[in-house]
């Protein structure tokens, strides 16, 4: 099957993409990013990888960073990912991306890296941790794309300018040497706008730095699951026909929009609309919605934790496979660069 896949590797596209290993995978990190990972790995030759150095640019002292990237693995295969299929790797067992980073950033200018929206926001809210990581994560990120030439990849919406610099980097890079090498890769969402999932305390994003408690985890129980839907953020309610949805509300409506039938959603817009909605009740439905959605990958997380020979047989095989991909890259690179082996 391998060396079948090998003779049509012309004929597909190569996608990145990848998730940083601060906690563990939640409902926002599957409907942003890992659905379409799994969607994407039969018909593509995919590179999906654990972005632990990415995750050092906020998380620079991690209390363990070998089980976070080990329970994020763990998670990717829980939730669909298929070895078989798609190359599965740790960014840090892939060196030559540092390698990459450092020449695409000699042809990247302070200015456009201070101006990026993401990086003002993390100053905004991380104020003792402005390093220089943190401001020059688009490059990294541009050299963990480039670095297999990726004609596509999978991206939440709040990486959409990212992306764009990866374009704007690799055309430089083209330009300067006179070289058309690297490709320019899309965003790829099957057609669909890029999701976006809210928290449940309110936030616009499900976002297990901010609150744990807003984050839906993929290995979370059921029971926690209800216990924290019913906690969620909501109002007293409308008073008045089509009044416009607070934010909180707003997102309940997102999460069940995500997880639960067109028919139960349409019910509770109905209620909302009439002015007699019950918080209580949409709540149930939606804890007892993402418990059937999620109790299938909690339950494979829960046998993968306990096969420790094959999660790491996993990252190996990844590794050797991400490597062979990123030497030629680095080798051809370096080459147009000038690099010559005296």
């Amino acid at each position: 099957m391998y060396i079948c896949r090998l003779k049509n590797i012309c004929t597909m596209d190569t996608v990145v993409s990848g998730i940083r290993p601060t906690g563990l995978l939640h409902l926002g990190n599957y409907f942003g990013a890992l659905r379409n990972f799994i969607k994407m790995q039969d018909e593509n030759d995919c590179y999906f990888f654990i972005a632990d150095y990415h995750s050092l640019t906020t998380h620079p002292t991690p209390t363990d960073l070998q089980t976070n990237v080990r329970n994020v693995l763990i998670d990717y295969i829980a939730a669909g990912l298929n070895p078989e299929k798609a190359t599965i790797y740790v960014q840090s067992d892939v060196p030559e991306v540092c390698e990459l980073s450092l020449l695409l950033s000699m042809n990247v200018y302070v200015g456009e890296l201070q101006r990026v929206a993401s990086f003002k926001e993390k100053v905004r809210r991380q104020p003792q941790n402005v390093n220089a990581g943190l401001l020059n994560y688009p490059v990294l990120m541009a050299a963990d794309i480039l670095l297999h030439r990726a004609d596509k990849v999978p991206v939440g919406k709040d990486q959409e300018q990212h992306l764009e610099m990866t374009r704007d980097f690799a055309q430089r890079f083209n330009h300067i040497y006179k070289h058309e090498y690297f490709k320019l890769p899309v965003a790829y969402n099957f057609g669909n706008e890029l999701v976006k999932i809210p928290g449940l305390d309110g936030s616009t994003k499900m976002s297990k730095s901010d609150n744990e408690n807003s984050c839906i985890y993929l290995a979370d129980t059921p029971e926690v699951v209800r216990k924290k839907v019913m906690k969620a953020v909501s109002d007293s309610g409308p008073t008045e026909p089509g009044q416009p949805k607070s934010q909180a509300v707003e997102n309940l409506f997102q999460l069940m929009k995500a997880v639960s039938a067109p028919d139960a959603l349409q019910f509770f817009e109905d209620q909302y609309q009439n002015c007699s909605i019950r918080y209580g009740d949409m709540k149930k439905q939606l804890a007892s919605d993402m418990i059937a959605f999620i109790q299938p990958i909690h339950e494979r997380i829960m046998e993968l934790r306990s096969q420790n020979d094959y999660i790491s047989k996993v990252a190996k095989i990844g590794a050797e496979k991400a490597r062979a991909s990123a030497d030629k890259t680095i080798r051809e690179v370096r080459e147009i660069i000038g690099f010559k082996t005296l």
